[in-house]
């Protein structure tokens, strides 16, 4: 039968889900750039396959829906010939006149590990996806009494994957130029992935974390790679600001080196490091190397912290294979 989509390596992965061993698994980060491609949110994908075992003629049809019935023919031209081996450009088109990190932000990301994209997006913009947030969670932002409610769980996650507003903040051209100076290559592919708010702790709603850790295995090699969090509103130091230890990228290999036998890397890190809260504007992108210690932080201020998750990695990049926390 003919495929819809004319995508080979989504036939593969739906394989590998659906009937293990009946193909050969694909490179992570084909995986990342097909699903980012085709604007789908890793968790979903694995949970819908998991759960329903579609047969792949659903699972296109599937692919269809989450992008409201209709895939782009140039969005889905770019993703076959990035996948093809062909050089792709920016996916929002010439970055070469787009004004994006300058020298002495780059400075910062090579000493400290983080950047911060100052006006990443507009204010306009991300007031937006901020209501775009309270609206999903059925709160009012200006009544503190509304900002509790159980409805997700004791949770700082916000599954709002779609919305026009967050779909338009993942186009906008400073974050995408901002990431290929950080990478070398325009050839990026932005990842569909989630909310965050983050209100002020109170008796009953202690800060849930995420505290400190790392999203990425420690083995060796140590390998290039880029996560990001996007400010909704404000956020100062003290209103659950994303965290960080500046500067460990530069160290983590020696640091592991000295942690006593037996020891969990994780625990270790939580008891002995100090991670620095990173305060920035409405509009403003923190973009951090992923071997950065990191995580939220508890909010003692008078306002939520509401922001977007957010990142960008070339069609085919180096990465390690084995997983050690």
């Amino acid at each position: 039968m003919a495929s819809r989509l004319g995508i080979e390596e989504l036939r593969t992965y739906w394989a590998c889900q659906c009937a293990p061993g009946s193909a050969a698994p694909l490179p992570q980060d084909v995986i990342k750039t097909l699903l980012a491609g085709l604007h789908l949110n890793v968790l979903e994908t694995l949970r819908y396959l998991h759960q329903e075992q579609p047969s792949y003629a659903q699972f296109e049809a599937w692919v269809g829906e989450r992008n409201g019935g209709e895939l782009k023919n140039a969005s889905l031209d770019r993703l076959r010939r990035a996948l093809a081996g062909e050089t792709v450009g920016a996916e929002v088109g010439s970055l070469e006149r787009v004004e994006g990190l300058t020298a002495d932000d780059l400075a910062h990301w090579h000493e400290h590990g983080y950047v911060i994209l100052r006006n990443a997006i507009s204010p306009e913009a991300a007031a937006l996806a901020e209501m775009a947030i309270y609206d999903f969670l059925g709160m009012n932002r200006d009544d503190p009494t509304s900002w509790y409610r159980q409805s997700l769980g004791h949770s700082i996650w916000v599954p709002l994957l779609r919305h026009p507003a967050l779909v338009a903040n993942r186009r906008a051209p400073r974050i995408h130029k901002a990431h290929a100076q950080l990478w070398g290559r325009e050839d990026l592919w932005v990842t569909i992935d989630q909310g965050g708010f983050n209100p002020p702790e109170r008796e009953n709603w202690p800060f849930p974390g995420p505290h400190l850790h790392w999203d990425t295995t420690l083995a060796e090699p140590h390998r290039l790679a880029l996560q990001g969090i996007l400010y909704l509103a404000d956020v100062d130091e003290d209103q659950g600001a994303f965290s960080c230890v500046p500067g460990f990228h530069r160290t983590l290999k020696q640091w592991l080196k000295s942690i006593p036998a037996g020891v969990d890397a994780h625990d270790h890190a939580q008891r002995t490091l100090t991670m620095k809260p990173i305060a920035a504007k409405r509009g403003d992108m923190i973009i951090w190397h992923h071997l950065l210690p990191h995580g939220s932080s508890p909010n003692r201020a008078q306002r939520p912290r509401v922001v977007q998750y957010m990142s960008l990695q070339p069609t085919r990049f180096a990465y390690t294979e084995e997983w050690k926390s």
